[in-house]
């Protein structure tokens, strides 16, 4: 029976092939572990999805503190819908809560700030930023990759570790992120830190790019875990153990038909060239 292995790069970046002790006994069927995800990325995605959602919830409390004056969806006199109802308000506890929802917003946006920056000088330590950032190509063919995945358009364009809509849509969230966190301490600060609101222009500006961008992070949210779903529990699983799984008959790639008739045609000429000699 053959043992299995992964070989990592000392770089942390993707490993090597799946090799075994003895090639012969390799069997297609066998299931086989590739390392996907490093153990420091998947500590910083995981702290990043629980510190979001209580941002989110505790910037709701602030902002539905007094009731008031809701926002509500209509024509006219007629409302359709009340952000929140009162359904919604009360099990959220967002009814007057300002105290509390400062508290805890300004609590965990430290979390949130300090395993951004963590993340960020690990990218540019471990060299991955490469991996985000999408080039002039990339930026070209992220429309045409959002139609392959629509089933839109039959050919997928050449993509690296990320596909160039994932580097768009990674780089625009690290953008919406760093955003939010200087308009979140504009708003907190705007006498402290006026040098830092009069560049986001004002605080009435500052208040709605915060806001806007929170929207923006809550789409981006949706269609993640659409696109979660879409690959699959094993894709999932490899961000909480780091390892994707699959059998060898997967992991091997498909024999290119050209290569294999352009070989067969040297071989050929090879033969005819002895046989005249």
């Amino acid at each position: 029976m053959a043992v299995s292995t992964t070989v990592d790069q000392a770089d942390g970046s993707d490993p090597g092939e799946v090799m075994t002790d003895d090639v012969g006994l390799m069997d297609p069927d066998e299931v086989v572990a590739k390392k996907k995800h490093p153990l420091a990325l998947r500590w910083m995605h995981w702290v990043n999805f629980p510190v979001l959602m209580i941002m989110i919830w505790s910037g709701m409390r602030i902002y539905w503190a007094d009731l008031r004056d809701p926002y509500a969806i209509g024509i006219a006199d007629w409302q359709v819908f009340e952000f929140w109802p009162d359904s919604v308000n009360s099990a959220l506890v967002l009814e007057r809560r300002l105290a509390k929802g400062l508290a805890f917003h300004l609590t965990f946006g430290w979390f949130f700030v300090i395993n951004g920056a963590l993340y960020g000088l690990w990218l540019l330590r471990k060299g991955r930023w490469r991996y985000l950032v999408p080039d002039v190509q990339g930026v070209r063919d992220a429309g045409k990759t959002v139609l392959h995945d629509l089933h839109l358009r039959k050919t997928r364009p050449p993509q690296g570790k990320y596909n160039p809509a994932q580097q768009l849509t990674y780089s625009a969230v690290l953008a919406i992120s760093t955003l939010l966190v200087l308009t979140g301490f504009a708003i907190y600060k705007p006498v402290q830190l006026s040098f830092l609101l009069t560049i986001l222009g004002g605080y009435d500006f500052a208040r709605f790019l915060h806001f806007s961008m929170t929207i923006a992070l809550l789409v981006f949210f949706g269609i993640h875990l659409i696109q979660v779903a879409r690959s699959g529990w094993r894709n999932f699983a490899s961000m909480i153990t780091g390892y994707f799984t699959q059998t060898r008959r997967e992991a091997s790639p498909e024999p290119d038909v050209s290569e294999l008739v352009a070989v067969g045609n040297r071989s050929d000429d090879a033969e005819r060239e002895e046989v005249t000699s």
